[in-house]
């Protein structure tokens, strides 16, 4: 029988975008060190960019194999935005190099999505575009945009500036800019209107 741990849920701060990290491991009980050594590299792979989204990270003790040696698997999963998902899986005798050839080979995939993104011709607007929040999924953290003129837009809460993601309501009016992302386009930086209390639409000024 698998016995599945969820150690601990937290959260990477880096300026002002913040990325939710999940723990947890099978089969084997997770030490106060691995889980120090987790949450450390994953903030290394995060400083500087802030575009990490999500990060979950799998302990698993596997069964003996006749033929290998390797029990300790690490898995790491993270969210880039364009809601675009990347894998790393390995396999080691202890847990310690597990973790740090998971996160070696997910370093090298990281980079290589950010060189992909940086080369590519993204179209970006050259003007703030106008629209409403037309969907808000508060708990998982990204919502929808009605644009004038038709159409949705995605956009992740690391999107918004001028007030807290948690403040926004359906139908309060933004201003923003939008990109190509992996499965659409999505808002890059998402502005309430001045006409909301509290608000400062930051993209008059950029």
């Amino acid at each position: 029988m698998m016995c599945v741990s969820v150690v601990a849920i937290t959260q990477i701060e880096r300026e002002e975008n913040t990325m939710d990290l999940q723990i947890d491991s099978r089969n084997v009980t997770m030490t106060p060190r691995w889980k120090t050594e987790i949450e450390s590299r994953m903030a290394d792979l995060q400083a500087g960019h802030d575009d990490l989204i999500h990060g979950r990270v799998t302990l698993t003790k596997n069964a003996h194999h006749k033929k290998s040696e390797n029990v300790a698997e690490a898995l790491v999963v993270v969210t880039m935005p364009g809601r675009h998902t990347l894998t790393a899986r390995k396999e080691e005798k202890t847990f310690e190099e597990a973790i740090r050839a998971a996160f070696f080979a997910m370093a090298i995939e990281v980079k290589k999505f950010r060189d992909k993104r940086a080369s590519k011709e993204i179209r970006v607007s050259p003007i703030p575009l106008r629209g409403v929040i037309s969907k808000l999924f508060l708990k998982e953290g990204y919502g929808f945009l009605l644009q004038d003129g038709g159409g949705e837009v995605y956009f992740h809460r690391n999107a918004v500036h001028g007030m807290k993601f948690e403040e926004l309501e359906d139908g309060v009016e933004v201003s923003f800019n939008v990109e190509d992302g992996e499965k659409g386009p999505q808002a890059t930086t998402v502005n309430p209107l001045p006409s909301i209390p509290g608000a400062v639409d930051k993209a008059a000024f950029s």
